[in-house]
């Protein structure tokens, strides 16, 4: 399995101003093929091969006058730089022909100096290494150095040099795991433990043993100083030095909230991985949901960045992931006698059952049907996307109810 390991760099004046011209000429490299290719499709040519890019746009380039300037940084960034714009538009292509999952692409872009990323990829090629002081060896830049969080579990194929929106230098490495290492690192739980989550705005999530997560909201509890931050951006004369600095102080204040929601899905879901072999949780339709006037509450959640950390650590460690489908009734459904109850605004947190009289809690029950849900043979199982009830009249019952609860839920967050 492959994973990245990323950590902080923090090169020197000359360094940064290497690693500027890398970016540059990456990033030039990557607009001529673009360029080429849809110049060649205006003219109804053929279509320029990577191999006749690489020598028009490198080999050829470094010879003129107004390209000689690529032969400052490593020939190995800019042939990753073709690679990168020959799977932008294999992407694209398989978008267009249905053979890409997820939502419709467009074709390729042209890069742009003031993009918030910024990032270069050295492969082994490069002969980029790290030296024994610790520092990261890259070719035409120097050695850099980096504040190494933890160790790397093995030799890496590559590694990719980021520039943030907040002006921070990040170094990630792609990593192969080893199975081995990885189950001595977190031996396996109880064979039949099994945890259903349910995720929600008020809760971040609610598991089916009673145990309620509070939401960390950092998006919300930072908002005084972003908005003082973007407002003091907006009053800056476009172009100018203080401009910068106000960009800068608005992106840091933003990468602050990112890093620590970040940091809190990392805790929490490496926690719940190390505990219960089997997890279960719902699939939510967060697309839609962000489209709405729950956007902020739910992008500040981060529910797709934490479900996608379960998802990959359970593979990585020998864990059982299972999603449910969105329309599994786990709110209306007694866990105790199966009963499907009436629909429910969110202002009931609790309600008794009228065929077994059990009185339940709104979001333990939800997560205990999403754990028989996900468990086999259940009357409630519903894996992957499912699609809505047949009757019409159901399918709006739901969808009503769904839009019922998100309100009332914004309103209580």
């Amino acid at each position: 399995m492959h994973l990245r390991y990323s950590f902080r760099l923090y090169p020197e004046p000359g360094q940064r101003s290497a690693l500027a011209r890398a970016f540059g000429c990456a990033r030039v490299v990557f607009n001529d093929a673009v360029r080429a290719r849809r110049d060649a499709y205006a003219a109804k040519g053929p279509y320029p091969t990577s191999r006749v890019l690489s020598a028009s746009l490198i080999t050829e380039a470094k010879q003129r006058p107004g390209r000689s300037w690529l032969g400052d940084v490593s020939a190995v960034v800019l042939q990753q730089a073709l690679r990168d714009a020959d799977t932008a538009y294999a992407n694209f292509f398989a978008s267009l022909k249905g053979e890409r999952k997820g939502p419709k692409i467009g074709e390729p872009s042209f890069r742009s100096r003031k993009d918030s990323r910024q990032a270069v990829r050295f492969t082994a090629n490069a002969r980029w290494k790290i030296t024994e002081g610790g520092r990261l060896s890259l070719p035409k830049i120097g050695e850099v150095r980096v504040k190494w969080s933890r160790s790397l579990p093995s030799v890496p194929s590559t590694v990719t040099v980021i520039k943030d929106a907040a002006g921070r230098y990040f170094a990630s490495f792609v990593i192969d795991t080893d199975p081995v290492a990885d189950a001595a690192k977190m031996p396996a739980p109880d064979p039949g433990s099994c945890l259903g989550i349910d995720l929600g705005l008020t809760h971040f999530a609610v598991l089916d043993d009673g145990t309620k997560i509070d939401s960390p909201r950092f998006l919300r509890r930072a908002e005084k100083k972003l908005k003082k931050a973007q407002r003091g951006l907006s009053r800056k004369q476009k172009g100018s030095k203080n401009r910068e600095k106000a960009r800068l102080k608005a992106a840091r204040a933003h990468a602050r909230v990112a890093d620590a929601r970040r940091e809190f899905h990392h805790q929490l879901s490496t926690w719940i991985i190390r505990e219960n072999q089997t997890v279960i949780v719902e699939d939510l339709a967060v697309n839609g949901l962000a489209r709405t006037r729950l956007a902020k509450s739910v992008h500040d959640a981060g529910w797709s960045q934490f479900v996608a950390m379960l998802e990959y650590k359970a593979k990585r460690y020998g864990r059982e992931f299972v999603r449910i489908g969105r329309f599994t009734p786990t709110t209306r459904t007694c866990s105790a006698c199966g009963h499907l109850d009436g629909p429910k605004p969110l202002s009931v947190r609790e309600w008794t059952c009228p065929a077994c009289d059990t009185l339940h809690d709104r979001d333990i029950n939800a997560a205990k049907n999403v754990k028989a849900a996900g468990q086999c043979g259940s009357s409630l199982r519903s894996v992957g996307k499912t699609k809505p009830p047949a009757s019409s009249g159901a399918r709006h019952d739901v969808k009503k109810q769904e839009a019922t609860e998100s309100r009332t839920e914004n309103r209580a967050a």
